[in-house]
C-alpha cells in the first residue's frame, strides 16, 4: 500500500508505503495516515466500479481502509465558504 499526497503543481508525492500484512510496515503506514489527518487532510481511496467507472471512498481512520487497497491519496480540505450569518 502507498500513502500519497496531492500537492499542487508537483502531482502525487509518496508520503509512505509497505506490506499492511507486516506489523512494522502497518504500523508506518497508520502513523504516516493519522500525521496527515492531523494536519487537516482529507483521506481518499480510489475504487473502480464493475463498470469500469473510477471513483473514491472518503475514509476518517485506517481501520476504514480496505487491506487490499493499492493506495491511499489525501488531499487539502476545500478553503472558503461563506461567514456564519450573524444573528
Amino acid at each position: 500500500m502507498k500513502l500519497l499526497r496531492m500537492k499542487a503543481g508537483h502531482g502525487e508525492i509518496v508520503l509512505a508505503e509497505g506490506d499492511v500484512k507486516v506489523p512494522q510496515d502497518e504500523r508506518r503506514l497508520i502513523e504516516a495516515f493519522r500525521r496527515e489527518l492531523d494536519q487537516g487532510m482529507w483521506a481518499a481511496v480510489p475504487t473502480e466500479t464493475a463498470g469500469g467507472r473510477r471513483e473514491a471512498e472518503l475514509v476518517k481512520s485506517f481501520a476504514e481502509v480496505p487491506r487490499d487497497s493499492e493506495r491511499v491519496i489525501f488531499f487539502p480540505r476545500a478553503a472558503g465558504g461563506s461567514a456564519p450569518a450573524a444573528s
